[in-house]
C-alpha cells in the first residue's frame, strides 16, 4: 500500500515542475533508463553490454538536449 502511495506521489511531483510537463517527463524517461541499468548492474549483478551502454548514452544525450537547449 505504501509503495502505491509513493508511486502516485512520484507521478504528481513531476507536474509541479516549472518547465513544461512534457519536457520534464521526457527527461525523466532518459534518467530512468540510466538509473535502471545502473540498478541492474550494481544490485542484480547484470553486466551491461556495449549496446546497453550506447543506448543509455544516447538517452542521456537526449535528456541534455531537451533540458538545456535554448528556446525562443
Amino acid at each position: 500500500m505504501l509503495g502505491a502511495v509513493i508511486f502516485a506521489l512520484y507521478g504528481v511531483v513531476a507536474t509541479w515542475q516549472t518547465a513544461s510537463f512534457g519536457r520534464v517527463y521526457a527527461t525523466y524517461g532518459g534518467i530512468f533508463i540510466f538509473m535502471s541499468l545502473l540498478w541492474a548492474w550494481k544490485v542484480d549483478n547484470f553486466k551491461p553490454d556495449t549496446y546497453d551502454v550506447i543506448g543509455t548514452v544516447v538517452a542521456l544525450i537526449g535528456v541534455f538536449i531537451i533540458i538545456y537547449m535554448p528556446r525562443k
